[in-house]
Order: structure tokens, then C-alpha cells, then sequence
């Protein structure tokens, strides 16, 4: 027995990439795929050094976290809902203008790059149906209702995670950094139950053995180094997170103002199948966790939560949008390799009591 420990998913861009990509718009496929590739071999190495037992090629050729199913649609428009961080920058959705909605890139596909590279488990991260359901225009779209939208929007979540089994991947994760923010917009928490309820609807799909390694995670947002709703009452969110259908949550804890609060909720709610992977690692802080502070992290969490429950994480990704560079490389890969031995080192000390 030990204590699972896995990445959220993304990792900064390499220089070379954004270089790449910033000095030449007309790049060509070729020239692309060459970055690419590097960028996904050079992530690999460095997150296999961390000691991590399970992998990701850190997203290197997604545009984002939420919004490469997208690239390259044509009936979406850059008009839609705007999130707001605390910071005082902002993130803007698209919005579809005409049906029928489908998937212009599975996540699934960017799997066989990444086992060029590497032999060990690969994990995946993909965008919750929750989060593509934002896109239905609140006036409608003529000849293609909201009820019609979710029924496609279903179906391509659904294939969407098949997709990254189908091409090998041992975990997939699906973000759902909404749902704090839907309290904070509907705080009747309506709006909540209508992201876990479509959610759940995607997850009826899937076998009670597959769902063993599907996983919803959740932050309040950790874009450039700011967050859109950590100022919501995370216990407001936990035990109606928790009625998802999963076996895994990754639940961002470091930069939490009140963890122990927050994990005692957890230890109330928490089901006999699910495993909850703690975030240890703060990413919108540049200092570098020791990895006796993930240990201490850890020991405080497993005093809510079962030993056999317990993972790590960190509290989301270090690069959610391709141009987030708030924190380089370096720092990224440090964080987590402090992660995977101060999880050994808090794992060490709870089997020897």
C-alpha cells in the first residue's frame, strides 16, 4: 500500500514553443509538429525525473485546458461568457452560433505523441460537459434548441473520454474548475446542481470499473497566478461535488484559507469507493514546498480522510492557458518532485504510526 500521488496536467510551455509560435503565426504543420514534439519529449523527461509514477505531456499542444475541443470549429464566435479573475484580468468563452455541436479535436488524440516518449502510465486531462454547456447562447440558436445542444454535447463528452482510453491512457480527469464559480454566480446553487446533474448524465456511460479511473477536478481558478472564486465557501461546494459519479477527485487544498475546515467537510461526505487526491502544492505561489511541508500537508489531511482514500495533487495546473508563463518550468517540476517525496515521507511515517 502507499499513497497515490498524480499531476493535475498542465506544465509551462517550453520556451522553444512559445518562441516558435509567437514569432511565426504562419508556422508550418511540419514546423509545428517538430516543436511539438520536443516540447512533449523535454516534458516527459522531466516529469519521469520528478519520480512521478504516473505521467502527462504537461498539454504542450493544447491551446488550453477548456478550450481545445473547439479549435477549428467554425459556428463559434468569440462573444461568450466572460469569467472574471481576481487579479482583474479575464478569460472570454466562445459561443456557438449554429448547431449541431461537435468536438473539432478529442483529447484522446493527443495521446499517441506523448507514448512516443515514454513507456509509463499517461494520464489525461479533459473539459467537463459542464464547462462546454456554457457555450448555448442565452436568447438560443434558430432551429437548434438547448435540449437538442445538450444531447450532442453529451454524447461528444462522452466520446471525448473514450477517446483517451481508446488511445491508452490509464487515467483521465475531467476539469471541472466551474464549480465553485457556479456558487459564486448562482449562490442558490442552481446552477450547481445543473453542471452535476449534466455531469453526472456523461458518467452514466461509463462502467462502475471504468470509473475507477475517471476523476473530477476542482480549484477556484489558477490562471497567471489569480484565481476567479477562492473566495467562495469551499464546504458551499464539497458535499454536493462529492454526489458526482467518480471514483477520484483532485481537489486543490494548499492555497486554501482554512484547509483543515475544508477537509473535515470532506471526511463527513466522503464515500466508501472514492479516493481523494489532496492538493499539497500551492501553484500560484512561486516558492518551492520543502518536502517536509507536503508531508505535514499530507498527515493534516489524513487525519479527515482514510489512509486508503488518500492521494496527492497539486491544486491545479501550472499552465491552464498556453500563454500563462507566471511560473517557468523549473519552478513547476521542483513543486512536484517535492510533491512525490513528501508524499513518501508522509506515508512513511502514517504506515509506522
Amino acid at each position: 500500500m502507499s499513497i497515490q500521488t498524480e499531476s493535475v496536467g498542465s506544465i509551462p510551455r517550453t520556451k522553444k514553443l512559445l518562441d516558435g509560435l509567437l514569432a511565426n503565426p504562419k508556422i508550418s504543420e511540419d514546423e509545428l509538429n517538430i516543436l511539438y514534439d520536443e516540447a512533449v519529449q523535454d516534458t516527459l523527461s522531466n516529469m519521469d525525473a520528478t519520480g512521478s509514477p504516473i505521467l502527462t505531456d504537461g498539454e504542450q499542444t493544447k491551446s488550453s485546458f477548456a478550450t481545445y475541443p473547439l479549435d477549428g470549429l467554425e459556428n463559434v464566435a468569440p462573444e461568450g461568457v466572460i469569467i472574471p479573475f481576481e487579479d482583474g484580468h479575464t478569460r472570454q468563452l466562445p459561443i456557438l452560433t449554429k448547431g449541431p455541436f461537435r468536438y473539432a479535436n478529442y483529447a484522446g488524440s493527443y495521446i499517441p505523441r506523448a507514448k512516443k516518449f515514454t513507456n509509463k502510465p499517461l494520464k489525461q486531462a479533459v473539459i467537463s460537459a459542464s464547462a462546454m454547456s456554457l457555450l448555448y447562447p442565452a436568447d438560443g440558436i434558430p432551429g437548434y434548441t438547448q435540449e437538442q445542444f445538450i444531447n450532442d454535447l453529451i454524447n461528444e463528452a462522452v466520446a471525448d473520454i473514450r477517446s483517451c482510453f481508446d488511445n491508452g491512457a490509464t487515467r483521465v480527469q475531467i476539469d471541472f474548475t466551474e464549480g465553485r464559480l457556479a456558487i459564486k454566480l448562482d449562490p442558490s446553487k442552481g446552477l450547481l446542481q445543473q453542471f452535476i446533474d449534466l455531469n453526472n448524465q456523461v458518467m452514466s456511460h461509463f462502467s462502475a470499473e471504468e470509473r475507477k479511473n475517471i476523476g473530477f477536478h476542482t480549484c477556484p481558478g489558477g490562471d497567471h497566478d489569480s484565481t476567479h472564486s477562492a473566495d467562495v465557501d469551499y464546504g458551499e461546494l464539497i458535499p454536493m461535488l462529492l454526489t458526482l459519479n467518480a471514483d477520484n477527485f483532485y481537489m486543490q487544498m494548499a492555497s486554501e484559507a482554512d484547509p483543515e475546515k475544508a477537509l473535515k467537510i470532506i471526511g463527513e461526505n466522503i464515500k466508501p469507493n472514492q479516493r481523494i487526491f489532496i492538493g499539497v502544492i500551492d501553484v500560484i505561489n512561486e516558492e518551492i514546498e520543502s518536502a517536509e511541508t507536503v508531508k505535514n500537508r499530507v498527515l493534516t489531511a489524513a487525519k479527515h480522510i482514510p489512509l486508503e482514500q488518500l492521494g496527492t495533487t497539486d491544486d491545479c495546473g501550472f499552465s491552464p492557458f498556453c500563454d500563462d508563463v507566471a511560473t517557468n518550468r523549473s519552478t513547476a517540476f521542483s513543486k512536484i518532485t517535492a510533491r512525490v517525496n513528501g508524499t513518501q515521507l508522509a506515508f512513511e511515517a502514517l504506515k509506522n504510526g
